[in-house]
């Protein structure tokens, strides 16, 4: 299976997107306000910020199969 560059940019893609929701839920004692969590993250939407993430990396992951492997 030969790597494509629109298979580099899908998978450069979802792996920002996984560190960027793992990002989120860092503690952070410089942040303005609490979580919704209630300490003191990196973002303060930090349970809603994380799902959108994950939820658009997946969402990222299975357009791209279908769209590359089907």
């Amino acid at each position: 299976m030969q790597i494509t560059a629109l298979k580099l940019v899908v998978a450069a893609v979802i792996i920002i997107l996984s560190i960027a929701a793992v990002k989120t839920v860092i503690p952070n004692s410089n942040a303005s306000k609490p979580c919704l969590l209630g300490y003191r993250a990196t973002c303060s939407f930090t349970p809603i910020s994380t799902a959108i993430l994950i939820l658009a990396a997946i969402i990222t992951f299975l357009v791209a199969k279908n769209m590359i492997l089907g």
